[in-house]
């Protein structure tokens, strides 16, 4: 197995739209790839998978946080797919939330974002989009050219040195694009002793192991609280203050931890 390549993003933003075109190019170009799909309850993209003729594996996280799930699972992937035989290794993950941070720095990482969100979307977006190789803007059939440019400024101006690729996923154009930047990048040296670009969300509250009472008496662990002091009104706050959060995770750290 030469690559693994994961596809991040939010929920319903077209991820498996955009797979199901490039894995069947990909095998077409002689780098078969082999998938798998995590996600939180329900597995039923993998039948979209299973219709390609390429081995395909899914992963239910349930109660666990998904990217925690993927993370663990990672080096048990990597064996599944050298099995298959497969020359790269395409990861779907569940766009559970914004502040996702699945991949690893020696996998392609790439994100999803839906072209027919709001133009202020990809600034809502954390280390798997400042901290991305690749974005595909999806849906790009409903907007239109100018919707779209605008877009890809903003992302280029969020994470400028990724590669931008424009991608109808009902019909597959601009896969072809996407399928020959993958094949263009070198593999890497091994995936052994591989690390993560940035930390995981902080996941070891008294919620995360079952608590169900609300209330401060009942919590305990990493516990994130807000303020309620006099706060500036949303139209007073400076451009600075409102990209701190963001510039933090272009720089590789965590906000929480500073």
């Amino acid at each position: 197995m030469d690559k693994v390549v994961l596809f991040s993003g939010s929920s319903a933003v077209g991820k498996t739209a955009v797979l199901r075109w490039a894995a069947p190019t990909l095998a077409q170009r002689g780098c078969p790839p082999a998938l798998c799909k995590i996600d939180c309850i329900s597995d039923e993209d993998r039948h979209v998978f299973a219709g390609l003729g390429l081995p395909a594996v899914s992963g239910i996280s349930g109660d666990i946080c998904p990217d925690h799930f993927l993370v663990s699972n990672l080096a048990d992937l990597w064996e599944w797919s050298r099995n298959q035989n497969a020359s790269c290794l395409l990861i779907e993950t569940a766009g559970l939330c914004h502040r996702c941070s699945p991949a690893t720095r020696n996998m392609l990482a790439g994100c999803v974002v839906d072209g027919t969100a709001s133009c202020k979307a990809p600034e809502h977006l954390g280390p798997m989009l400042t901290q991305a190789d690749f974005v595909v803007v999806s849906k790009t059939d409903m907007v239109s050219q100018a919707e779209r440019e605008i877009v890809c400024a903003n992302i280029a101006r969020i994470n400028p040195h990724a590669a931008v690729f424009a991608i109808d996923g009902l019909a597959g154009y601009g896969v072809d694009e996407l399928c020959d930047w993958i094949m263009e990048q070198a593999p890497p040296p091994t995936l052994e002793g591989d690390t993560l670009r940035h930390t995981m969300p902080s996941g070891v509250c008294s919620y995360c192991v079952g608590e169900r009472r609300v209330g401060s008496a009942f919590q305990q662990g990493i516990v994130g609280k807000m303020t309620f002091e006099d706060q500036p009104a949303a139209s007073g706050k400076s451009a600075s203050c409102q990209r701190a959060p963001l510039a933090a995770y272009q720089e590789g750290g965590s906000p929480c931890m500073r």
